[in-house]
């Protein structure tokens, strides 16, 4: 018998489509049984058990490994050679462990595993180890002893709260200070946090946490699922970080990838007991064949407990407030979506989607939900498949959010491909405000995806070369005009037209020049464009701080009015031949002019009865605009004829320009 599914509720075109759903949602259900008895919170505890950890007596060290014969620990404290009393025994269901006295191992102390399989034998790094860092004359990774004494003491827990609207600044510590090299945990706490809390985001959305060999990956060919990048301080600093962050009410949330891992064997889990689908596929899924890496069979329940350990533990030991998934796409089609053109609904149930990894994806975002009901979910996926934030209960998949991925392609194709003066306004209402009405999404005009190597910033695509040599506020550049107007108008379209939340790429706020390029070959391992210039920001002579000085209100106006949790964005002029757009969310009119010429007097936008002041215009002189607008002026509606009902307010509409005004009912004006 079919359960009556609320997303067929939303989306009657999922009528036909019931049972494959509710087949699915009974298989998650039926996985959790199975896995355990009580709560899925207490099964995705493999952390406790494996890996290193100390008791009162004894140092103890677990790890699975089903295809190994032996194992040993090897260090510093054995001169990296196999020793029998480093020699682990082998116990029930493929575990291996080793205990050892206390003084065997002291904090700091390097070490790896030895392990021989049929036919071979190598040096691995554990699957479930905390710590691991990098040699930095042979470039060799190791596990490192990590046992502090005294548990780090969270001083702020109780500021931790959960957003309707998230406003996330993502960020990359790596690359967030000015130096040429790589940035650090502590540097981030004591030089960018301040700045995102002065711009008033209140989420920050961490990327390259978990440990991967390659530093130009982004973060995303992880090797070491449990530790956190070494080459950004200690698992303490990072600690600070998010208790500094949490101080300022701001949650943290981590790019977590559960999509694929690296291939590395030396560094990685691809091969980790001579067995190529220990913890992935063993036939022709095992390799991604676009990325390079590897893809976890979801099938297994040894991965399903190592994943999902994964998941509660960077919320239990970092207290970090959810995850932003990476590639959810791939995981859900054998294909990995790469030959999908998803024009029909037929592509979402046709049998090409991995059953198991819907199935996990949805133990995921219950176990979150169960051990922090405060923490988000957000789904990058670009295939559109519907349900994917929805709840469980409603035939979901529970994220919280999907990212609005066709956004910012559709920004950049509009520019790329359509004279300013085309640009048609119900087009673009359109393309920002369509989405699936069960669901909350993330919007965004551009993210680290839009920016780097071979690609282009939204602003850098508007100026051009003109950004090297006309950014200062004395110079006088039509390009640069028209590149800082549409740059502001295109944030505040994507904010107040789209989506239940907002996303932000460190420095795009004010402009950040150029693109991303981490240190490779083909750059001569070169750190130019893997930082953030923040010096043109602070610099008050160029035009960057009036970018910055905009997005900063930009966003208060959200924290103040919170017009976004209003899930009705009424589009109450859409003028095509004029270029005029009006919205109406919450008490808020947001009208904009994106005539590259024309400006209009006395131009009527229906509107509510009563009077209007104006709360943002991006024409301000202060964000470098002319200010065309007086800003101290009340506006009055007026009926459209006599006895009327209708209203309109009459405005001043500048060219290129975004006006915002806040509601005052009539009754008030007395």
């Amino acid at each position: 018998m079919i359960k009556h599914l609320k997303i067929v509720d939303s989306d009657p075109m999922l009528y036909n489509y019931q049972y494959v759903i509710q087949k699915r949602l009974n298989a998650a259900f039926q996985k959790e049984k199975e896995l355990t008895e009580t709560t899925l919170s207490a099964f995705a505890n493999g952390h406790h058990y494996y890996g290193l950890h100390q008791d009162s007596e004894n140092w103890i060290i677990r790890e699975w490994a089903p295809n190994a014969d032996k194992m040993y620990l090897i260090g510093e404290f054995s001169n990296w050679q196999e020793q029998t009393n480093y020699q682990f025994e082998r116990i029930a269901n493929g575990n291996f462990e080793l205990k050892l006295p206390l003084a065997s191992l002291k904090q700091a102390d390097l070490y790896k595993l030895l392990i021989y399989w049929p036919g071979g034998k190598g040096e691995r790094i554990p699957v479930w180890c905390t710590r691991v860092v990098q040699d930095p004359d042979t470039l060799i990774y190791s596990a490192q002893v990590w046992q502090n004494e005294k548990p780090f003491e969270w001083k702020f827990d109780t500021n931790r709260v959960k957003y309707k609207s998230p406003l996330i600044y993502e960020a990359h510590i790596g690359m967030a200070t000015e130096k040429e090299s790589v940035g650090t945990y502590k540097e981030f706490r004591e030089l960018v946090l301040p700045r995102i809390h002065r711009a008033g985001y209140n989420t920050i959305q961490l990327m390259a946490i978990q440990e991967h060999p390659y530093y130009g990956s982004f973060g995303y060919h992880v090797s070491s699922l449990f530790a956190a990048s070494s080459r950004f301080g200690t698992p303490e600093e990072l600690k600070q970080l998010i208790d500094a962050a949490h101080s300022l009410g701001i949650m943290v949330i981590m790019d977590i990838v559960h999509s694929h891992a690296v291939k590395n064997e030396l560094e990685g889990i691809g091969n980790f007991d001579g067995s190529p689908h220990q913890f992935f596929h063993a036939n022709e899924r095992r390799e991604h064949i676009a990325w390079d890496s590897l893809c976890y069979n979801y099938g297994k329940n040894e991965v399903l407990h190592l994943l999902l350990s994964n998941i509660k533990y960077w919320l239990e030991e970092y207290h970090f407030d959810g995850y932003r998934f990476d590639g959810v796409t791939s995981m859900l089609y054998y294909d990995h979506g790469l030959s999908r053109d998803f024009t029909s609904y037929e592509m979402y149930f046709d049998g090409g989607q991995d059953e198991d990894a819907i199935c996990y994806l949805s133990l995921a975002n219950k176990l979150i939900h169960e051990y922090n009901p405060n923490a988000i979910s957000v789904a990058e996926e670009m295939s559109g498949y519907p349900g994917l934030a929805s709840s469980l209960e409603d035939g979901g998949l529970g994220f919280d959010f999907r990212l609005a991925m066709g956004i910012p392609d559709y920004w950049i194709k509009l520019i790329k491909e359509t004279h300013d003066e085309d640009w048609n306004v119900g087009n673009i209402f359109y393309e920002l405000s369509n989405k699936r009405a069960e669901e909350k999404t993330i919007s965004y005009a551009e993210s680290h995806d839009q920016a780097l190597v071979g690609d282009q910033t939204l602003i850098f695509r508007l100026i051009e070369k003109s950004m090297y040599d006309s950014m200062d506020k004395s110079s006088v550049n039509l390009v640069v005009d028209r590149g800082i107007a549409l740059h502001k108008l295109i944030r505040l379209l994507t904010l107040s037209c789209s989506g239940n939340g907002y996303l932000n790429f460190m420095g795009n706020e004010f402009g950040h020049p150029e693109w991303i390029d981490f240190p490779r070959l083909g750059n001569n391992w070169s750190y130019k464009h893997a930082r953030r210039q923040w010096s043109l920001v602070d610099n008050h002579l160029l035009r960057f701080e009036d970018l910055n000085e905009f997005d900063k209100d930009m966003i208060a106006l959200q924290n103040r009015e919170e017009f976004i949790n209003e899930p009705y964005i009424n589009c109450v002029q859409s003028d095509e031949q004029n270029q005029i757009l009006a919205v109406l969310r919450k008490d808020l009119l947001f009208v904009f002019n994106l005539n590259p010429s024309e400006s209009f007097t006395y131009y009527g936008i229906p509107a509510k009865s009563g009077k209007y002041q104006l709360v943002l215009n991006s024409d301000e002189k202060k964000y470098g605009g002319f200010d065309r607008v007086d800003g101290s002026l009340l506006y009055y509606s007026k009926p459209e004829a006599s006895m009327s009902k209708n209203h309109r307010v009459y405005l001043y509409l500048p060219s290129r320009t975004a006006l915002v005004f806040k509601y005052i009912p009539s009754k008030s004006i007395f």
